[in-house]
C-alpha cells in the first residue's frame, strides 16, 4: 500500500506565528486570547494547561486592566476591539496574520473612498467578522454563486471585492466572474493567501489519484472544511477527522493508495500520528 502525505499539510505561516507568540507568553500571569487562538481543540487545551485563558465575549474585555495581556489571534479582529483594549490599558500581543492585516488596510482605504465592499467568504467566520469591522461603507458577504447573483447595486456603482484568505479559490473565481458581469466599477482583489491556494491545489491533485483520502483538522476549521469539500469532490472515499481517535480504519480497507492532508491549524504531531497508524495497520 502507498501513502501520500501532502507537503503543504499543517500549520501555515500565520498560524505558526500566532502559536509561537502564545507559547512565548505561556507561564506569565494574566495572559488571554480573544477567542480560541486557532481552530484546533488540542492546541487550545494545551495552551489552557499552560495558563493562557480564552476570552469568549466582547463584554469581558471591559474587565481587563494594564496588568493583562491579550493575544489577538491570526484571524484578526474588528477595529473597535483595538479601541476597547486601548481604553482598558491592557497589553496587546497582535498575532494577526499579515495577509489578513493587508485586507483590513484595503477595505478601510476603499470604504473611506466611498466604495461598497464585497467580501467573498463565510459570514460567521472570525476572519470575515474582523474584515467587516474595518469597513466604513456598505458591506456584502457572499459565499455562493447564488448569493453573488442576488447582489443588486446600481450600474456603475464602485465596489471593491476581497476574499477571506482561506476561501476556496475555484469558488472565488466563479463568484468574481458573476460580479464582473454586473456592470459595476469593480476593483477585484484576490486576497486568498498563496499557502491556501497551494494547499487546495495539492489536496485536489492527491485526491484525484488515491483510493481513499484523509483530511485532518479541527471541526470548526473553515479551511479544513474546504479541503474536505475539494477532496470529496475528487475522491468519494474521503474522511474528515480531528485526531487518530476519529479514524474508522475499516473505511480504508482495500485501498491501495491513501492520501493525507491537513488544515492550517493542525499540529505536525497529529499528522505524523495518523500517518504512522495507517502505515502500521495496513
Amino acid at each position: 500500500m502507498e501513502i501520500t502525505v501532502a507537503k503543504s499539510a499543517g500549520f501555515c505561516f500565520g498560524v505558526k506565528r500566532a502559536i509561537d507568540k502564545a507559547y512565548e507568553l505561556a507561564g506569565k500571569e494574566n495572559v488571554y486570547t480573544f477567542g480560541p487562538l486557532i481552530h484546533n481543540e488540542e492546541v487550545v487545551n494545551d495552551l489552557k494547561s499552560r495558563g493562557i485563558k480564552v476570552i469568549e465575549s466582547e463584554e469581558e474585555l471591559y474587565n481587563l486592566s494594564a496588568k493583562d495581556t491579550v493575544i489577538i489571534r491570526s484571524h484578526g479582529v474588528e477595529k473597535r476591539i483595538y479601541n476597547i483594549l486601548d481604553s482598558t490599558g491592557a497589553n496587546i500581543a497582535d498575532a494577526t496574520c499579515p495577509f489578513v492585516l493587508k485586507i483590513h488596510k484595503i477595505v478601510e482605504r476603499e470604504s473611506k473612498a466611498g466604495k461598497n465592499i464585497i467580501i467573498v467568504g463565510n459570514e460567521g467566520h472570525p476572519e470575515v467578522l474582523g474584515i467587516k469591522g474595518w469597513c466604513d461603507s456598505e458591506v456584502t458577504v457572499v459565499d455562493t454563486v447564488q448569493k453573488a447573483q442576488e447582489i443588486s447595486f446600481s450600474e456603475g456603482t464602485e465596489v471593491c471585492v476581497v476574499s477571506q484568505t482561506t476561501f476556496n479559490y475555484k469558488k472565488f473565481e466563479d463568484i468574481v466572474e458573476i460580479i464582473s458581469k454586473k456592470g459595476y466599477n469593480s476593483n477585484i482583489c484576490n486576497t486568498i493567501c498563496n499557502a491556501t491556494e497551494e494547499r487546495q491545489t495539492e489536496a485536489r491533485d492527491i485526491a484525484r489519484n488515491v483510493d481513499a483520502m484523509i483530511v485532518i483538522g479541527g471541526k470548526s476549521s473553515s479551511n479544513t472544511q474546504k479541503l474536505y469539500e475539494i477532496c470529496k469532490n475528487e475522491c468519494e472515499n474521503t474522511t474528515y477527522i480531528q485526531t487518530i481517535e476519529n479514524l474508522d480504519m475499516s473505511s480504508l480497507r482495500g485501498a491501495k493508495h491513501i492520501g493525507i492532508t491537513a488544515g492550517a491549524s493542525t499540529p505536525n504531531n497529529i499528522i505524523q500520528e495518523v500517518h504512522t497508524n495507517v502505515r502500521v495497520k495496513f
